[in-house]
């Protein structure tokens, strides 16, 4: 099972005082956005303000709008963050956990990995992922950061490998796309009521739902408070896929042969 224990908490640098008065340190966009990302990991996304970052990075807020112009444009560039990070984690080519990958095809093994990788960032930056929902919501696909178009254009690629038809290259994005973004959701929700609390039940405050109303909520709680871990996330994608390539099959095999010139 993954840790989710939050990240050791690191100080963004910005350089020796003498070196920011001569003005041989600045400000980059990518400076600006790792402390965005670490005042979020570390403190929650109410903690986060141009004010707050700017701190982090000892300078003044109006120094910071020249790269993030907004706050809307600093959650923005925390999603960019998030999957910039999945493009360097798929970068080093390293493989998939529990092995499924060595003997399926290339196309579904990459998918497999890149949702493993996903997932991975997700759990050590959980205060971001839900920027995952209300950014893509909110920002029309066009505009979204270079490094999410090209996660969205990698599944995109690794589908139209897999011999599907163009009505199950879409299905299969949605439902790839819809799967892992929601099993992420799932495994990070709040659960807990009092952390402190040893019992279980107690901790997940059972007693403050009635009974009868909802009684298969109350047993099963304690599992869904668990995470289901890369296990739960591949079979889950596993069973979509085989779905989708079964159904490509069949509107193949029954669509009408050309007529004969």
């Amino acid at each position: 099972m993954v840790s989710s224990t939050q990240p050791e908490r690191r100080k963004v640098d910005i350089g020796h005082p003498t070196e920011r008065r001569r003005g041989r340190r600045r400000l980059s966009r990518e400076r600006v956005l790792a402390a965005a990302l670490d005042v979020v990991d570390h403190e929650g996304l109410s903690a986060l303000s141009m004010r707050r970052v700017a701190a982090e990075l000892d300078v003044e807020a109006m120094a910071l709008y020249r790269y993030a112009p907004s706050k809307d444009a600093l959650l923005d560039g925390l999603v960019e963050q998030l999957y910039t990070e999945l493009a360097e984690d798929l970068a080093r080519e390293e493989p998939a956990p529990l092995g499924q990958a060595a003997d399926l095809p290339e196309w579904r093994a990459e998918l497999l990995r890149g949702a493993c990788a996903l997932y991975r960032i997700s759990l050590a930056h959980p205060h971001v992922v839900p920027l995952l929902a209300t950014r893509l919501l909110a920002v029309p696909l066009a505009r979204r950061p270079l490094a999410v178009l090209q996660a969205h254009e990698r599944v995109l690629a690794l589908l139209d490998r897999a011999g599907l038809d163009e009505q199950g290259i879409v299905t299969a994005y949605r439902a790839v796309t819809g799967w892992v973004l929601g099993y992420i959701f799932s495994d990070l929700r709040a659960m807990v009521e009092n952390p402190d609390e040893p019992d279980p039940a107690f901790r997940l405050g059972l007693h403050l739902m009635p009974a009868r109303e909802l009684p298969r909520l109350r047993e099963t709680a304690p599992a869904l408070a668990e995470k289901g871990g890369y296990q739960e996330l591949t079979d889950g994608l596993d069973a979509l896929l085989d779905g989708i390539l079964a159904a490509s099959a069949a509107r193949t095999a029954q669509a009408p042969e050309p007529d004969d010139a």
